[in-house]
Order: C-alpha cells, then structure tokens, then sequence
C-alpha cells in the first residue's frame, strides 16, 4: 500500500510521487490550507492538502486524530521561513494529491507525546496506544536492534540457537514456580521454567557444544522495576571453555552491542571478587560511577565502651563500618531523619553520623551526638583513617555483616543520586569468587546461584568445610545493575551427589527431581559453562529507561496483572472439572480466590 516510510523521506525524494500510510499525529487549518503531519514507526511527515483537490480536500478537513490515512502526494522542498529543523523530515513536505481514509478513530485517552503525564496504569490498559508514541517506538526498535546484534555475534561465534522447552518440571531456582495442570495427567502439573538451566546443560552432554537461545523465563515473585513474572534472557553455554574463555567472548559480544548499536567504547571490564565488592561497596553488584566506599571500623570500636557500636565489633558475625560521604555536611538534620528511616528498610536499627566542620580543631571541630560516647584518641584515628576533611559528613552502620552491607550499600547509592555524586558514562565490571553457599536462616545452608554451580574445591574439601566453599561463578555488572550471571557448572555426578547432600537433599529427592541430571552426568559429560544475560535489563539501561517495563511490549503491573486483557482471570466450571481441579473457595466479586 505504501512506497516509503513517513520518517524516511528526505531531500533526495524532491519532485517525487510517493504514496504513504500511517496515522494523523496533528491536523491543522491554515486559511483554507490543511496540514496533516503523519506517523509511521520511522517518525513523522507534513502532508498539505489545498482546495484545488476538491474531493481529497474535503476528506482532509474530516480527518482527526489518530485516523489511518493512506495519502499519495509529490514530495516538495519546504520555503525558508517554513523550514523545522527539529523535525528529521523538516526540510520537506509532500503535497497531497489523494487522501483514502482506511480507518477513524475515537479521542485518545491521553495525549501521544512526550509530554503527557498520564499515569502508568493507564499507559497499560490502553498499551496499543501508548506504543504509539516515539519514544516507545525507539525504545522497542532499540530492541529488536539489540536482539539481532546479538544473534548475528553468537552466529559468527559458532553458536547454536537450539530451543528448549517450555512446559517442564519444578526445579529449585530460588522462586516460586508458575504451575501448569496436566489435563492428560490427572492431578499432576508442569512447571514454566524459571531459566533454561538443565536443559542446556543436557545439550552439553549431548555434543553441541555451544548453545544460545532468546528464551522466555518465568517467575512468580515479588517485583520491582527491574522484575517481571515473564522476562527474557539471552542464554548462553559452551562445553569445553572454562570460566575465563566464557568471560572474554560474553564481554566481547557486550563491547560489540554497544559500539554497533549506540556508538560507545566501554571501558576496562575489571575483576572484583564477592569478598571486596561486599566490603568496600555492601553490595555485589556495586556502582561503581560512584567515588564512595564503606571502611571497616571494627577494630577501633572494640576500643570504646559504647554497646552500640562495641557489640558488633566484637560479634564475629558483625560489623561496624563507616561512609564518608564528601561535602555532605550540608545534608540537613530532616534529610538525616530521612536516611534514617530509609536504612531501616534493611533492618538498620539506626544511622549514627558525624559532620566535619574544622578538621584541624579536632574533637570540636565536629559536630554528633555521639562524640560523647568515644575517646579522642579513637576519634582522632577514625578521622584519619577515613580521610575526613572539612565539609564531609559520615554515616555509620554497626550491626549484623549482612544488614550493615545492604543498609549502607543501598545509603552510598541514595545519597549519591540526591547530591550529584553519581558519574556520567558506563561503569562495568566482573564479580567474581563467590561464596558457593550462603545461610537460610534455619540453620542450613543454600546455594547463593543454583545447585548446579561447581565449587572451586575437590569433593572432599567441600564436604569438609562447605561454609567456606567458593564457586567458579561469575557476574557482569553494569552501572550497578546485574547484566548477567554464569558459572562453570558441575559435570561430575559425584560432586553433584555431594552438593544435594549438603543443601540436604535426600538421595530419594535428588533421584525423582533429578534422576535424569545424575544419569545424564554418567555419560560422558564433558566441561561446560554458561552465562545468562537479562535482556530486559540491558535493553532498559541501553535506552535510558526508568523500568523494564518501558522496554517490553506488554508488560504486566507491579501486581503481576496485565491490566489490558484483565488477566490473570476466571475459567469456567467445565475447564476446571478437566483438569481435575476444585477452587477451595468461590472468588467473591473484585476479590482473588483463597
């Protein structure tokens, strides 16, 4: 139906006779002359229609906006003084021969611009419409751009994109698995898989050695604006490639995604352990844009009476540690209160601060409520170890290690972003030697990625002392932002056999939930690792964007609903009965069932 894009003409299009489709962004009278820009998903055109068309003339004056137009016309240089230079289309305009309205429309619910302020519940409900703005467009054909750089590299690499399946079965993942009824099997259910973990491993052993896939993942849990119950991953693994080889060519591939879709040159990719990241940064993904850092205080509160700060520096389990955060001092005592009440969210009890008015006056040249309860000595140490200098303020979090971390870890971030600390550009870097497991709170111990990550100690060494274990995983870290995570995998059934033993899986567990791993690693399993990236996520920093949700086509809500086709929603009495299902309580209206 059409010859060109709206947005695609320019000047080497003058004098032709073009034929174009898309929608009326705005109409306009200008004594007796009719303007209609119309958009495409390429950008937008000025089309002017005059009474010497009659017919086509009067359908123009009809239209409104929104209205499918297909429009033929002779693409015409703009006068000088009629000229947008905002508008990539600016220099032209077509002058409209035809006019064929293919389709009316009632008034928008909002306002298709960038200046519309309408709410994102309602951006959702009428998505269709909202995916019509510019900015939309650009952000899903960045996409669609990021998608296709990253097939045409892994191609080249000699990668396979072999698909896995969808409906499996429900494996530990670390959330709550989306159930599927089995109509066919009566009273059992599939499982949406949360990543394509084991399949792909089975691939491994199959003989392709070097697997990806754009896969679909599901999780039903909590969500921020970095989560979705359904998202997408690119999902790489390679037999024979240790933990190195796998780093260089996933960092090599983000290098490339960059430089041929936005034109930018990353920096150096670093190597920081879990142990530092946690220590200097309370975080494992830290910012690193940022030019703050926690110091441990540890040893100078063993000093001091004060059981606040006293208790945990003695708890092996504790830590007291400090931020200092440069010309912080004019941070006012309600913004203190403030970051107060933040940090609890992490289960900070409380933020202890210290502002530096004149380092040089020593003791009284500081300003805190706890002063009080320190030496000078300890304090005069403090300030020098911490480099304090005129204008700082430093806040302090004594506690358990792990809710000193995330408060202060999550505190160096806030303060930053209110008071311009954050730097320009891309920050990335690789995380690395994880611990292999972490405390569950019950007294046991779970695996910190999955179970199937390989510890970077023999079998024996693990099951002595699996506390300490490290894994050979691996995390790339983008502006604070987790792009992705891998490991070195178990390819031993011994090791995988000890590992379900120490998160306490029963030699009866692991066979009916993973009989079919444990045959498989008998086989001849050869080597493998993998890495998975957050396509979401990386298309969301890529475009600037506030959430992941501005970078899927149709998401759901922070209630894991999709607002637009009112799901999730009832099923009928007979759907039910066939797959031997019965709700255990009638949902009452605008109510979810128990």
């Amino acid at each position: 139906m059409r010859s060109h894009y709206c947005g695609a003409l320019t000047t080497d299009n003058i004098d032709e006779t073009v034929t174009l489709c898309g929608w009326v962004d705005r109409r306009r009278d200008h004594g007796g002359v009719i303007f209609l820009d119309l958009r495409d998903r390429e950008g937008i055109v000025q089309v002017v229609f005059d009474p010497d068309t009659e017919e086509h003339f009067e359908r123009a004056d009809r239209v409104r906006s929104e209205y499918v137009l297909k429009v033929t016309g002779r693409v015409r240089a703009r006068s000088a003084e009629t000229v947008n230079p905002s508008m990539p289309t600016g220099e032209i305009e077509v002058l409209g021969k035809e006019l064929q309205i293919l389709n009316s429309a009632a008034t928008p619910p909002f306002q298709l611009d960038e200046y519309t302020n309408v709410g994102e519940e309602v951006r959702l409900q009428y998505r269709y419409m909202d995916l019509r703005r510019h900015e939309m467009q650009d952000r899903l054909i960045l996409r669609s751009k990021i998608t296709s750089a990253v097939r045409n590299f892994l191609d080249n690499e000699g990668f396979l994109d072999i698909e896995t399946p969808i409906l499996t079965r429900a494996t530990p993942e670390g959330a709550r698995d989306y159930l599927v009824p089995s109509r066919t099997h009566p009273g059992q259910f599939f499982a949406l898989p949360q990543s394509p973990q084991l399949f792909k491993q089975l691939l491994m052993v199959s003989g392709f050695d070097r697997y990806y896939q754009i896969a679909k993942c599901f999780r039903d849990e909590d969500l921020r604006a970095d989560r979705q119950p359904e998202f997408t991953q690119i999902d790489i693994e390679t037999a024979f490639l240790d933990e190195e080889a796998v780093m260089e060519i996933t960092e090599r591939m983000i290098r490339e995604l960059f430089k041929n879709v936005l034109d930018v040159e990353l920096p150096d990719f670093p190597h920081m352990s879990w142990a530092d990241a946690m220590e200097r940064y309370g975080s494992d993904k830290p910012d690193l844009r940022i030019p703050l850092e926690l110091i441990s205080i540890d040893d100078l509160m063993q000093q001091v009476e004060f059981k606040v700060f006293r208790g945990p520096a003695d708890d092996p389990a504790g830590r007291v540690a400090a931020l200092k955060v440069t010309g912080g001092a004019t941070i006012s005592r309600k913004e203190i209160d403030a970051y107060t009440d933040y940090v609890s969210i992490f289960g900070a009890k409380g933020l202890a601060w210290i502002k530096v008015n004149d380092i040089d006056a020593g003791v009284e040249g500081l300003q805190s409520p706890i002063l009080k309860f320190m030496p000078d000595d300890v304090i005069a140490q403090m300030m020098q170890r911490l480099e304090a200098a005129n204008g700082d303020i430093i806040f302090f979090g004594a506690d358990r290690r792990n809710i000193v971390n995330e408060a202060l870890g999550a505190l160096r971030i806030k303060v930053a972003e209110d008071i311009g600390l954050v730097g320009e550009g891309w920050a990335p870097l690789w995380v690395v030697d994880f611990p292999m497991f972490e405390e569950d709170g019950a007294g046991g111990l779970t695996p910190l990625h999955h179970p199937f990550t390989a510890p970077s100690c023999s079998v024996e060494e693990l099951a002595d002392n699996p506390a300490d274990a490290l894994s050979r995983a691996y995390d790339m870290v983008l502006n604070g932002c987790e792009l992705g995570g891998g490991s070195v995998r178990i390819h031993q059934r011994d090791m995988q056999e000890a590992v379900f033993r120490i998160l306490g899986i029963s030699e009866e567990e692991a066979g009916e939930k993973f009989g079919f791993l444990l045959k498989a690693l008998q086989y001849g399993a050869p080597p493998h690792a993998g890495l998975a990236f957050g396509l979401d996520r990386l298309v969301m920093l890529m475009a600037g964007a506030a959430s992941i949700r501005d970078v899927i086509a149709f998401p759901k809500t922070q209630s894991a609903a999709c607002v637009m086709t009112d799901a999730p929603g009832d099923v009928s009495a007979q759907q039910l009965r066939e797959l031997n299902i019965r709700l255990r309580q009638a949902r009452e209206e605008n109510k979810p069932a128990d």
